[in-house]
């Protein structure tokens, strides 16, 4: 399992937030759930392949 121990800080706007967060627990699911799906399928839409945990940013762009 992954480990969770850096922050990241996004601003956005009230609005896209509570309408975020309103689906989120439509689908049961925590709003940092979501954001770490979606940064990691960014990841591996960028890299081509699937990332694996524990992997160093050297690691995944020298592959």
């Amino acid at each position: 399992m992954e480990q969770r121990t850096s922050r990241l800080t996004v601003l956005i706007d009230p609005q896209k937030k509570a309408v975020f967060e309103h689906l989120c627990a439509k689908e049961d699911q925590t709003p940092s759930q979501v954001v770490r799906r979606l940064i990691r399928e960014y990841i591996e839409a960028r890299l081509g392949r699937p990332w694996q945990p524990g992997e160093t940013p050297e690691d995944a762009l020298r592959r």
